[in-house]
């Protein structure tokens, strides 16, 4: 019988109230409420097609900005992520995608290695989408990757347009985790490394 791979993550701070429910393998199905427009669209995306179940309320301090909502949700999600793989007994461990959206195209690669990395390489023309900074989605990348601990690689190879070069990052992302995480049936619940630890 499978082990579920599932967490739930609370994080409380004088910024941020987070709650998170996460399902590795569930059907795309959530629930977002940051407080964040273009924020939920993105991690609805992700959600759908990582194929992970995930409910998701956080309440921050937007009255600043949306910074320490987003990263806090980045932080939040990376560890249910590492919570959720537990010791990645059987899992593919590498994955990658490369996601077109109109003009835009952004490629993801990464490594469930257990060490957190970002290289991010996604320049966007408009300071801000919605409520929500551009830069802020670097920012979200980043305390994901530290935090689930996976090296994780976004570039774009080509875009002009702001909304589709974050909806197809989000989106390779989403199906670069859904790779990595699968579970290999050849591995039979081997750790996927040579040192026997990730």
């Amino acid at each position: 019988m499978t082990v579920p791979r599932t967490a739930r993550i609370e994080r409380r701070t004088a910024e941020t109230d987070i709650t998170l429910r996460l399902d590795l393998d569930g059907r795309g199905e959530s629930r977002i409420a940051t407080g964040v427009g273009f924020f939920d669209h993105m991690l609805t995306a992700l959600a759908r097609h990582a194929g992970f179940d995930m409910e998701l309320t956080a309440k921050g301090d937007l009255e600043v900005d949306a910074h320490h909502t987003v990263e806090d949700v980045g932080i939040v999600l990376g560890q249910a992520i590492a919570q959720a793989m537990g010791d990645k007994r059987g899992i593919t461990r590498f994955g990658h995608a490369l996601v077109p959206m109109d003009e835009a195209l952004v490629e993801a690669a990464l490594d469930c290695s257990g060490r957190g990395f970002l290289v991010f390489d996604i320049a966007f023309p408009l300071p801000r989408l919605g409520a929500m900074d551009t830069e802020l989605v670097e920012e979200f990348f980043r305390a994901l990757a530290h935090n689930a601990g996976i090296t994780l690689h976004l570039r774009a190879r080509s875009g002009r347009n702001s909304h589709h070069l974050a909806e197809a990052a989000f989106k390779a992302a989403a199906r670069a985790l859904r790779m990595a995480l699968a579970l290999d049936p050849r591995t039979e619940g081997r750790i996927p490394s040579t040192k026997e630890a990730l």
